[in-house]
């Protein structure tokens, strides 16, 4: 007769972790400046950051595009990429400074003065405004040839429901101070402008946020093209439209977005 197999005792279940404390908990949150020294580092190093990543997206149309951000402490000066230089290779000691009036005050190189010409206006009219962010992204360029404003067909594409505008009308290359007021007014409180025929311009109260409305706009305009394309898109009714709004829409919520594409692209400088 075989000897009964021996049951080896019950291990008791490993006790199950206390929650850390949400206190406890790290969550990035827009860093505060004590000196504006500080602060314009900062803002140069995520203006060279959002610029290659920009360049990284295929955002880059020969010489085309600007990003500028606003001098903390000197006034009607901005930050800005110099005239020429591919996205993917700005560093903040490359960055330019310049005046209300398209001069260069610190640097070595030009200002592409088409487009300044826009960036300049936009910033006297939105002293919020610590960014400003256009380039000729391809789907942007495919949308504003329609003359169409972004629709709210999926959740991301309702940050910008009533809170952008078309700038109705196109008269070449802007290098007028008056077309720049003018897109400026069309721009008015919003986050965000199409610029009929030329493409995307977007505004924050950081370089962050400007960049990650740039960056979801374009892609928001890119499924509006593929969702036409390939049938009738379903709007999201405007309750909910305007609903999703206020959840995704602040700058801080665009600051917050933006924190992944900044640890990665920060690793190439």
């Amino acid at each position: 007769m075989s000897e009964p197999t021996a049951v080896p005792p019950a291990v008791p279940p490993a006790p199950v972790p206390a929650p850390i404390p949400v206190e406890q908990l790290r969550f990035a949150m827009p860093p505060v400046h004590t000196t504006p020294g500080e602060e314009r580092a900062h803002r140069r190093e995520r203006l060279a950051g959002a610029l290659r990543l920009f360049g990284q997206h295929g955002y880059e149309e020969g010489v085309s595009g600007h990003i500028t951000a606003r001098d903390p402490e000197l006034a009607d000066c901005f930050w800005v990429n110099p005239f020429g230089a591919p996205f993917e290779d700005i560093a903040p000691q490359d960055l330019i400074l310049v005046n209300g009036e398209g001069q260069v005050v610190q640097g070595r190189f030009h200002v592409n003065q088409a487009a300044f010409a826009v960036h300049a206006q936009v910033h006297r009219a939105r002293p919020d405004a610590v960014a400003v962010a256009h380039t000729h992204s391809v789907h942007g360029r495919a949308l504003s040839a329609l003359g169409e404003l972004i629709e709210p067909i999926t959740q991301e594409s309702c940050a910008f429901y009533e809170d952008h505008a078309l700038y109705d009308a196109y008269t070449g290359v802007v290098v007028d101070e008056d077309e720049g007021r003018r897109i400026a007014a069309a721009l008015g409180p919003r986050k965000a402008i199409i610029l009929r025929n030329h493409g995307l311009l977007t505004v924050g109260d950081s370089v962050d946020a400007a960049a990650w409305w740039f960056l979801t706009m374009e892609r928001s305009c890119q499924v509006q093209l593929m969702a036409r394309a390939a049938g009738k898109p379903v709007l999201i009714q405007h309750r909910d439209a305007v609903s999703t709004r206020e959840q995704l829409g602040s700058d801080l919520v665009a600051w917050i977005n933006y924190q992944p594409l900044w640890q990665r692209i920060s690793r190439t400088f």
